[in-house]
């Protein structure tokens, strides 16, 4: 599942961060943060919620997302 696009659901989604945020814009080292994100590699595992496809739609080219069954 690419990062871009994510619809929201009932499902579970880990979020990895896979590229550094270093030279990119405030919002998206905001979006990030408040992913829960810090530094590449890390994973956070979250609910498919409006709020968090947004946040995941916006840092789509830095992070990698799975469904998590």
């Amino acid at each position: 599942m690419s990062g871009k696009r994510i619809q929201p659901s009932d499902s579970q989604l880990e979020i990895t961060q896979m590229k550094s945020y270093v030279g990119q814009k405030q919002n998206m080292r905001d979006t990030l943060r408040s992913l829960g994100l810090k530094r590449p590699g890390n994973k956070v595992v979250r609910t498919a919620d409006p709020v968090t496809c947004g946040m995941v739609n916006t840092v789509a080219h830095l992070v990698k997302v799975e469904e998590v069954k």
